[in-house]
């Protein structure tokens, strides 16, 4: 009995460790957006069908307040190293007919994700 018992509570401490932390990865979230960098950088119009593939890709992979604070963060960093159009950004969601929960922006406070 105390075996199972001690199997059952390093189960539980696994299953708790693994949902603090965040399930999407920074390499995630560049793979869904680069088919966006482009569009982002100097389109317009109507950003391509990858683009909001993948954008949604991203809104539904983060579901999590910690999914969403590391999006953010890894957005965050990797728009600081190319110059995005904040317009087109800001745009992009709504022109892709989605919801994003995280913000596209080198000026982003993910600490206000959740």
């Amino acid at each position: 009995m105390k075996s199972s018992e001690a199997f059952a509570a390093l189960v539980l401490l696994i299953l708790l460790a693994s949902t603090s932390e965040a399930a999407i990865s920074c390499s995630d979230v560049i793979k869904d957006l680069r088919p966006c960098v482009s569009y982002l950088v100097s389109g317009s119009g109507q950003p391509p069908a990858a683009c909001c593939s993948g954008a949604k890709a991203l809104a539904s992979a983060a579901s999590t307040s910690e999914d969403k604070k590391a999006a953010c963060n890894c957005i965050k960093s990797t728009s600081k190293s190319i110059k995005i159009n904040s317009q087109l950004a800001q745009a992009l969601p709504g022109n892709c007919g989605i919801t994003l929960p995280v913000p596209i922006s080198p000026n982003a406070d993910c600490s206000k994700i959740g």
